[in-house]
């Protein structure tokens, strides 16, 4: 195996969770700045900027620049400004998903857009879904930020975008396009951002089903920390394994001194 010299480190339930640090991030990032290595953090959440992000990593204790913050919003814009440079979209979403296409040249309409785009809010509007369903069936193009059926909060999981796009797809008979993890594209952006090479990098997730697959699928080192939504128990039931799984980033801290991270073997 290739010495890691990139990271990719999901945002909740390996940094913070439920608006707490986990302990050892503070120093796992400090590590990773003392040795100079190239790092982004990422989120499938599409509601906040990088500069939000950033604020509220910092008022965790957790210093992360908002040029280190990759979003699925982001991500989003990024394929529509390749895909159709210039272009129109209705969006159901907040403040990091229409700032991250007003910044890629989309003009935000509701009448005859080229895609409806679909990211996370607290206030989805039954107007706006109505409205959404109308122009899929009229024509527009189906995207959405990322496929993550549910969101969590402090009081118990909130409906996400996965869900509210079952719901359009139900009524519309049309599947979106999901941009976030588990679609490797999000990966290859988020590599792409920091000149970084998959064979070199380690993606460090808390859930199998996006951040240990897309790591697996884009050609990454994976670690899945159990500081999330995922016991070790759960490691089993799914037919891929990640590179190594340890109780949280605070574990590797030992292994990052002046040798890169290089156990081959699942943990």
């Amino acid at each position: 195996m290739s010495p890691i010299e990139s990271w990719l480190i999901d945002m909740d339930g390996v940094l913070v969770r439920e608006e707490h640090p986990i302990p050892g991030a503070d120093r796992f990032l400090e590590r990773l700045r003392g040795r100079g290595a190239r790092f982004l953090v990422l989120t499938n959440n599409s509601m906040y900027t990088p500069r939000d992000l950033a604020a509220r990593l910092r008022r965790n204790g957790l210093d992360v620049p908002e040029e280190a913050i990759w979003t699925s919003a982001l991500a989003t814009a990024n394929l529509l400004e390749s895909q159709r440079p210039g272009g129109s979209a209705f969006v159901i979403g907040e403040a990091g998903l229409t700032t991250a296409l007003h910044g890629a040249g989309y003009t935000l309409t509701d009448k005859d857009p080229d895609y409806v785009v679909l990211g996370e809010t607290r206030t989805y509007s039954f107007l706006r879904i109505t409205h959404a369903i109308r122009l899929v069936l009229g024509g527009a193009r189906f995207i959405a930020t990322n496929p993550d059926p549910t969101g969590p909060a402090p009081e118990g999981p909130l409906p996400a975008t996965g869900s509210v796009a079952a719901l359009i797809s139900r009524a519309t008979g049309i599947a979106p396009y999901f941009v976030g993890k588990p679609n490797p594209l999000m990966m290859r952006y988020a590599l792409n951002a920091i000149g970084a090479h998959s064979e070199t990098t380690a993606m460090i997730g808390d859930r199998m089903d996006t951040d240990v697959v897309a790591g697996l699928e884009a050609g990454m080192y994976t670690v899945l920390v159990l500081t999330g939504s995922t016991i070790r128990d759960d490691v089993d039931r799914y037919p891929y394994r990640p590179s190594r799984v340890v109780e949280s980033v605070a574990d590797l801290l030992t292994e990052m001194g002046d040798e890169a991270l290089a156990p081959p073997t699942p943990g």
